[in-house]
Formats: structure tokens, sequence, C-alpha cells
């Protein structure tokens, strides 16, 4: 990929999304960059499921709560890395960890003995859980520290379709080659693509800082890009729930991360009285999920970027639980499978397309620190919390006969306090902005990237 003159080229492209010629090659790497990490997730979340029902459907609330478990485990050595390397190093590090891995996984599941295939499985399982998680969470914390607040509003929908579009084509492949390779030679496949994600960031730490004039961008994406970022391995956790900025963050994901259960359960519910043929379940899943990713990509495409700017953050934010209040109010009255379809698509491309691009805005106004430790912190253990607990909420619910409509109920009173807390984060992340930059309008934000770190990795 060449960065060349980029006038031509970004001409079309911004007739997609509102992107300044000079960001253009940093853009087109970040997108690779997610589209790599991604369709490496979507290439083996297949056989993770599959290894899943495999080893028993009975067990896999103990695998859920394995990965709740893993993920804290996992956080003090990831902060220690932080911690203690460049960010260009931990990186790339980081993603050829997670496919070396993959290679020994592949090696496990080849040539291990088959009374252990199993419980690799199982551990495949919880891994792939992690995974998911970390790899996430780390490339939007790089995005978080080489765009700029203004930018960010702009290009985080558009970027994030790079990765809508490599798990459209992560899970196509392993569709189209499962019966041809086998399940463990598409981990190594996984492992390649998440060597292409490195090599995306190395070539996106690598790129000029070339801002316009009189915009310097913000005071911690300038600062010691070369040196480690310091601290202590604890700070994460301790930030996500003592700083009132990132405590309420910490709900946000909170929120909505119960109210996905709630969704959950309840499909499962509906679903397992409205269709009885298996083949049917499996068709109706396999809509949902073509039309929430066709959605997403539309959204992400051609809306968010001009929604966000237009808007702001706030607005965008209380989109999902707005959203929300109204399909779980009229899920509570009417809980048909046609309804259900409807809310279950809107909501997850809602916060595919506009409300996760909004989060991971809120954190290009906080301390480097932050961005890597709290911010994973968050994405990781407390995404996983809230998932337990809203199962550990939904099931007394159920066992006292609220049913569909009373725990809809509940959901909706969640998410209208969700809303509340999504406006409070918007409008308080907008004066974050304004205080770390003399005028944070689109026009004043940095017309390119800021990008400063040219350790090789």
């Amino acid at each position: 990929m060449t960065t060349g003159d980029p006038a031509p080229r970004a001409s079309w492209l911004q007739r997609l999304v509102d992107v300044r010629p000079n960001e253009l090659a940093a853009v087109a790497w970040s997108w690779t960059f997610f589209f790599a990490v991604l369709s490496a997730y979507y290439v083996i979340r297949p056989i993770r499921d599959d290894m899943g029902v495999a080893g028993g459907v009975n067990n896999l609330p103990w695998l859920f709560a394995g990965s709740l478990t893993g993920m804290l485990v996992a956080n003090p050595p990831f902060a220690y890395l932080v911690t203690r390397m460049p960010r260009a190093r931990f990186v790339s590090w980081g993603y050829r960890f997670f496919a070396l891995n993959l290679v020994t996984f592949f090696a496990l599941l080849t040539w291990g003995p088959p009374a252990q295939e199993v419980w690799v499985g199982r551990a495949f399982f919880i891994w792939t859980s992690i995974f998911n998680m970390f790899v996430v969470s780390i490339f939007w914390s790089v995005m978080a520290d080489v765009f700029a607040p203004g930018q960010s509003k702009r290009l985080f929908g558009f970027i994030g379709a790079g990765g809508t579009i490599g798990g459209i084509a992560g899970a196509g492949l392993t569709s189209w080659l499962v019966g041809t390779l086998g399940p463990a030679n598409l981990l190594l496949v996984s492992a390649l693509l998440l060597e292409v994600a490195a090599l995306a960031a190395r070539a996106l730490f690598v790129q000029p800082r070339t801002a316009a004039a009189g915009e310097e961008g913000p005071p911690a994406a300038r600062a010691g890009a070369d040196l480690a970022i310091g601290g202590n391995i604890w700070e994460g956790m301790r930030r996500a729930v003592s700083d009132p900025y990132l405590l309420n963050v910490t709900l946000n994901m909170l929120f909505f991360t119960v109210l996905t259960t709630f969704l959950y359960f309840q499909q499962a519910t509906i679903v397992d009285t409205a269709l009885t043929d298996r083949a049917e379940r499996t068709r109706f899943f396999a809509n949902i999920d073509l039309a929430v990713n066709v959605l997403t990509l539309a959204t992400q495409t051609f809306a968010t970027g001009r929604a966000v700017k237009r808007w702001g953050v706030a607005a965008a934010l209380a989109f999902l639980p707005v959203l929300s209040v109204a399909g779980f109010g009229v899920l509570g009255l009417a809980p048909t499978i046609g309804v259900l379809m409807t809310f279950q698509v809107l909501r997850r491309a809602g916060n595919f397309a506009v409300a996760r691009p909004a989060r991971e805005v809120l954190f290009t106004v906080v301390p480097r620190s932050d961005r890597y430790k709290a911010k994973t912190f968050i994405d990781t253990v407390i995404y996983r919390a809230g998932d337990q607990i809203g199962a550990w909420v939904y099931a007394p619910l159920a066992a006292l006969g609220a049913g569909v409509a009373g725990i809809s109920s509940v959901a909706v009173v969640l998410a209208a306090l969700s809303a509340v807390n999504a406006v409070w984060l918007g409008r308080k992340m907008q004066r974050l902005a304004e205080a770390t930059a003399p005028d944070d309008s689109d026009a004043a934000a940095p017309s390119t990237p800021v990008l400063s770190d040219s350790e090789p990795v």
C-alpha cells in the first residue's frame, strides 16, 4: 500500500465518509487492521461454538464462568506489559502471542490423543472468549490513541465497517474451507490473519505526524510516544471504578451487557416456543445475522460518521438505550417472533454501527494509561461480568414467574437509566475535549491522525 498523492483516491472515499486527504493512509491502515482482527476471530468462532456443544450443552454455563475467570487472570499480565513496553511493541507482541496460541491449539488438535480432544475443546472455548475481548479492545485502544476527538467522531464508524466486512469474510472463509481443510487447519489461517493485523499496526504507527498548522493534537498523543506508559498493573482496575468519568463508562458497559443478556434469554424463550424445527431455528438465527451485518455495514459506511459529527456523542450513546426502551416495551406487550427479530436486528446493528464507535470516542479524551489499562479492564472483565450479572438476575425473575412481559418491564427501567448515563457521558466527554484543545470543533481538530511512534515491530 503506497501513500503517494492521496487526493485522487480521497475524492471517491469522501463521497462515502468525511475523511480528509491527509488522513487517507492512516484510515486505510486502520481499516485493514480491524478487518484482519475480526476476520481472524470469525474464522475460529464457529469452531469454538462447535467445541462448546461437543463438550456438553449442560457445561456451557461453566465455560462462561471460566471465561470470566480467565479475564480476571489475564488482565494483570497484560497490564504489566503495558507498564513496561512502548505501545508499538506490546501491540504487535500481543497479536503474535495470540497467533502462537493458535499454533499450539493446532498442534494439540492434530497430534494430541483423541481422549483429550473434549478438554482441549473446552480450553479453546474459554481461550477464544478471552482472545476476542482482548484483540478488539487493543485495536480500539490504538484508535483512541492515534486519532484526536474531532477525527474519531468522523472516522470511527467507517473504520468499524472494516471489522464488519472482516467478520463476514472470516465466517464465509470458514464455511467455504472447513470441509476441505478441517477445523484444526483453519486455526493457522486465523494465526496468519493476526500477523496481518500486527503488520497493519506497524504501518499505522510509523505514519508521519502531519497535522495542519497550529493543530498539534491532544497532549496524550504527543507526549512520550516512544516510552513505556509506566504505572502499576492494578491502576486500570482502580481507575475504572474510582475516576467519576471512567466509572460511568463502566456503568455504561454494564447496562449494555446486562440488557443484551436479558434479550438473549428472551430470544431463547420465544424461539423455543415458536419454532420447534431445528432447521427452522437455524434459518431464523442465520437471517438475523445476515440482516444485522447488512444493516451495520450500510450504516457504518454512509451514516455513522456524519450522524455523530452532527448530533454529537451524547445522542449517539443514547440511541441504543432509547431504542431498547421502545424495543423491550413492545416486546413485553407482543412477545412474537416478528417483534423479536425486528428488535434484535435493530439493537445489534445499532450497537455495532452507532453505540460501539461512540463508546470508543469516549477514550480519546483520557490519559494514554487509561486507554490501554482501564479501557481493557472495562472491555474484558466488566463486559463478561455484565453477562454473568444479567444471567444471575434473569434466572430468579423467571423462577418467580415474571415472564417476558415482567422481565421486559425491568429492562425498560434499566434502559432508561442507561440513557441518562449516556447523555451525561457524552456531555462530559465534550467538556474534557474542550479542556485539552483550544477548540474541539471539527474544523479545529487535527486534519490528520496524530501518529508518532516509529519504533519497529
